[in-house]
């Protein structure tokens, strides 16, 4: 029986850990109770480390670095990045990119091969095109919207292994690895951690969150993850999963969203239609072992829907999820049905399968 005592952290846009108990330390293992912490702004998000680990704080400035090193490399509309690079000779010549850039662009390239049609990393032209988050963001026109549909087709990325250069094939074609690259740097930061000989922490980038190793409360205690409310206010559980050395991660309609006519739009799009996802999900957690995998799939199972998605993520190995609906239900894949707890005044209901269509 995993012990309930555990460190609870909130899943949301950006994930809050609250932490309890005193400055004491476990002689044995050295795992301070009070983390080593440090918290930025950046990726368009908050990221924060906290590493338990005595005598680690040095390793903080190590991971913000890393952090910072791909950033650089993967933010699109940024002087010196890599993918803009490959976005700006898009239909020209091929890009020779980084040893960092390229597993992920390999990466990016599987996922849309395999994502059932809901991940493609050439949705580029779309994203631009709405800018939700941004303040110039706008519902564009059905004629924008069919122009733009013309460049999305991740087909069309060439990827050479041997040279590790990218070639887009149509000019006005454009990356956006938006939806993997947190993903990416998180469990890139956790090697850092690893290797620095960090056993205890928490890596939080903004939706993406790695637990490595056990809460510092006890001796192989797991942390108790809270997930998030994603149809009201911040900071509200719905129900709460033990973990350890696993990553969560949450794609959600409450993140980012435009409002137009009283309708809201979403950050999370179909590069089918060029719109939103149009359905009963308001918010699904992702939990894998590493999280370039739950950025990847979280976005892949939005896109099918409860009970699609359910049986996609079920197929799959070391996979579990959360959904979230609309309609106030909560739908977890088989293997956490006995360890999720739904809140007793969360307002939520553990929905039927039998109800899915």
């Amino acid at each position: 029986m995993k012990n309930k005592k555990s460190l609870i952290i909130l899943i949301a846009a950006l994930f809050l850990v609250i932490l309890a108990g005193c400055n004491s330390k476990t002689e044995e293992s050295k795992i301070n109770k009070e983390p080593y912490s440090d918290q930025q702004s950046l990726l368009g998000t908050y990221v924060q480390v906290r590493i338990y680990d005595d005598g680690k704080e040095d390793v903080l400035k190590k991971a913000f670095d890393r952090v910072k090193e791909l950033g650089d490399k993967i933010t699109v509309n940024e002087k010196g990045s890599e993918i803009d690079a490959i976005n700006e000779q898009a239909g020209i010549k091929p890009v020779k990119v980084s040893d960092d850039i390229y597993p992920l662009l390999k990466r990016a390239y599987e996922y849309s091969e395999d994502s059932s049609g809901g991940f493609d990393m050439a949705i580029g032209p779309i994203t631009q095109l709405w800018h939700i988050g941004f303040d110039d963001a706008r519902k564009p026109s059905q004629e924008e919207i069919d122009q733009a549909l013309k460049l999305v087709d991740y087909h069309k990325v060439k990827l050479n292994d041997e040279d590790k250069t990218v070639y887009l094939e149509e000019k006005g074609m454009q990356l956006d690895l938006g939806a993997i690259a947190k993903g990416f740097i998180t469990d890139e930061v956790v090697k850092v951690l690893k290797d620095n000989g960090v056993t205890t922490a928490i890596v939080d980038l903004g939706g993406n969150v790695y637990v490595l190793g056990h809460s510092p409360r006890g001796k192989d205690m797991d942390w108790n993850v809270g997930i998030q409310d994603p149809n009201k206010a911040r900071n509200t559980v719905i129900g709460t999963i033990q973990e350890s050395n696993k990553t969560l991660v949450t794609s959600g309609i409450y993140e980012r969203f435009l409002e137009v006519d009283g309708k809201n739009y979403h950050h999370l799009f179909d590069p089918k239609t060029g719109y939103p996802f149009d359905n009963d999900i308001a918010g699904v957690t992702v939990i894998t072992n590493e999280s370039i995998d739950g950025d990847g799939l979280s976005t892949a199972v939005f896109s099918m829907g409860v009970k699609k998605g359910l049986e996609y993520a079920e197929g799959l190995k070391d996979v579990d999820v959360i959904f979230v609906t609309k309609e106030d239900e909560v739908f977890v894949s088989k293997d956490i049905e006995k360890v999720f707890e739904l809140g007793k005044d969360s307002g939520y209901t553990m929905g039927d399968r039998k109800d899915l269509k």
